[in-house]
């Protein structure tokens, strides 16, 4: 078969490349690849700036949707046809983040999916709503699960509460929409009052532009009358974070997801015990996240949001455009 393996440091590094097809071991599937999804990790994977480095050659790619062509011995849970997608963490099926092995992500340090065939776990495999094109399914595993672990399976999102959400990356949009379909009310910041009117389209009730109002924090006060939200989804960093302190109402919610904005900056730890704020990290999500996030995607009809496709061969370019930012959306290859 055909792989894409990260040789080294760089996006140069990327190299088309002959292995033998996976052959299913006991428990195991093979999957033949339909479509994958960058993520930020990926990209930081690629260009050695992750926080852990893994060892080359690696086939990158934590997301991807296939259809399963063959299975090993005393495999129950999927037949031949049967299309999935994969859990970031191949063992964590349910329950908190201690059942979570770092040695089993997906991507860095297991072989990703960036492959024409990939062989996972039958536990780690997840039915995708039949709704979805291969294209939309394949960007769930790692931005969707953490926007609904974020706001659902942590954050016990209602109808009726305000969600702050950072910019309208994949994560940002999962959340959005998530967020929405709850009924909450959803603030959204971006850069451009465009893509605020497209988030709008997708169910925000209100948007900051952050280039005209820099001091963002001051319109989410006066948009929800002083109090606050009560979750905000946190991409930014640590020099975001700062406002969303001062964004979230007493006793509210931040999940950190990310740092776009970079590591450099200073928390005030004060700040967090003034507003009681509950302050977490979201690793992505455990398989029965993935499945409850799966059951609200189908009865809602809801569609994830892509910003563009590219042949799976074409992935350095892809990348490329992914670091460029601008993005509304996710970036998906199609195999």
């Amino acid at each position: 078969m055909k792989a894409i393996t990260l040789e080294g440091i760089g996006f140069d590094s990327l190299a088309l490349v002959d292995r033998p097809q996976p052959e299913p071991r006991r428990h195991e599937v093979v999957v033949r690849v339909k479509a994958t999804a960058l993520n930020y990790r990926d990209i930081e994977i690629a260009r050695g700036s992750y926080h852990t480095a893994f060892p080359h050659p690696l086939i990158p790619l934590s997301d991807g949707v296939g259809e399963v062509v063959a299975i090993g011995e005393d495999v129950t849970r999927w037949k031949i046809g049967d299309r999935v997608s994969g859990t970031f963490w191949e063992r964590w099926v349910a329950g908190g983040f201690d059942m979570a092995e770092a040695q089993y992500q997906r991507g860095g340090p297991i072989d990703g999916w960036l492959a024409e065939y990939t062989r996972i776990d039958e536990q780690a495999a997840v039915a995708v709503p039949p709704h979805l094109t291969d294209a939309e399914a394949a960007t769930l595993p790692c931005a969707g699960v953490t926007a609904w672990h974020a706001l659902v399976t942590e954050g016990g999102l209602k109808a009726g509460d305000t969600v702050l959400v950072q910019g309208t990356g994949g994560v940002s949009l999962f959340a959005l929409q998530f967020a929405a379909a709850s009924g909450a009310r959803v603030i959204v910041t971006s850069s451009t009052d465009e893509k605020i009117a497209r988030a709008r389209a997708l169910g925000a009730a209100d948007g900051i532009n952050y280039v005209s109002h820099p001091e963002w924090d001051q319109e989410v006060l006066r948009l929800t009358g002083g109090s606050g939200v009560d979750h905000i989804i946190e991409v930014g960093g640590p020099e975001s974070f700062a406002r969303s302190l001062r964004s979230v109402r007493r006793g509210g919610q931040i999940d950190v997801i990310g740092y776009l904005g970079g590591t450099a900056g200073t928390i005030d730890p004060l700040d967090i015990f003034r507003r009681q704020a509950r302050v977490r990290g979201i690793p992505v999500g455990s398989r029965a996240s993935f499945e409850a996030m799966n059951r609200a995607i189908d009865v809602n009809r809801l569609r994830p949001v892509i910003d563009r496709t590219f042949p799976w061969t074409e992935v350095a370019t892809a990348m490329r455009h992914f670091e460029r930012g601008g993005r509304f959306g996710k970036v998906v290859l199609l195999h």
